[in-house]
């Protein structure tokens, strides 16, 4: 018997480890592929796109913020993997009639790290969680060492139109932002506030503007759109899962950055 507190500090107990996993999380479940643990992924959500296989191989369970209830019931899983920005409150509180419902909370690269090596005691795969973070943990120092030279920079990172929103304070989004020297000017605003564009110059004026491919996909007419209001800020099309994606999705992140300032060099 296993005793473990998830990220919310909920403590779960485990008589063996868990053979049937449900995913509610696109990374996550991109992480538990990585770490070995495929064959005994049975649900995802239609948004669990990597590896692309997995939606032909594995019950589709409906999205992050609508679940079919009695489809994850009828799999009898003996895990149900959350996350607290991903997944509502309600879904956890329903899910946990069936089964362990284990929440993370991904706000830093330290709260990925031990959600890493809390899935190798859940699953009982920790020297594959071990080499993982010891991956990731070569790849961020390599990256520092890579960023140290490169001046910070003003940006706004937005992630949805009608309403305008933007990451704010407190989100993986702005931790990765502040890693690339990226000095986020709507942090002080909450999580993901909703924006005026008529008042960016105002409330920051940025020199970059970063516009995600999810969750919502801007395109060109987009960023001739929000140009307008900005004095001289470049307008750029970024990779949302480089951004957002935590778990194993860290470690294609870091050359996908270094690639992404070479691009602002010109």
């Amino acid at each position: 018997m296993k005793q473990l507190t998830d990220q919310l500090g909920t403590t779960h107990t485990f008589e063996t480890a868990p053979k049937r996993i449900v995913s509610l999380v696109p990374s996550q479940t991109e992480l538990l592929y990585d770490l070995g643990l495929e064959e005994k992924i049975i649900g995802i959500t239609k948004f669990c796109v990597h590896p692309y296989h997995l939606k032909s191989a594995k019950k589709v369970v409906g999205g992050t913020k609508k679940i079919h209830f009695e489809k994850i019931k009828l799999l009898q899983p003996d895990i149900i993997i959350c996350n607290k920005e991903e997944n509502t409150q309600e879904i956890v509180t329903q899910l946990s009639t069936i089964c362990p419902v284990w929440v993370t909370e991904i706000k830093t690269i330290e709260d990925n790290f031990q959600m890493i090596a809390d899935f190798g005691q859940i699953f009982n795969c920790r020297t594959e969680a071990q080499k993982w973070n010891d991956k990731l943990a070569f790849a961020l120092s390599d990256f520092k060492n890579y960023i140290q030279k490169i001046p910070i920079k003003k940006a706004a990172y937005f992630i949805w139109k009608n309403p305008y929103m933007v990451a704010g304070e407190d989100t993986y989004i702005d931790e990765l932002l502040k890693l690339n020297h990226f000095q986020n000017i709507y942090a002080d605003k909450g999580r993901y506030p909703e924006i005026e564009l008529k008042k960016m110059r105002l409330e920051g004026d940025p020199d970059l503007v970063l516009l995600s491919s999810e969750p919502y996909p801007f395109k060109e007419e987009d960023a001739f759109e929000i140009g307008r209001f900005t004095h001289h800020a470049k307008t750029i099309f970024v990779d949302g899962e480089m951004f957002s994606w935590h778990g194993s999705r860290l470690l294609k992140a870091f050359p996908y950055f270094k690639l992404l300032h070479e691009r602002l060099k010109n």
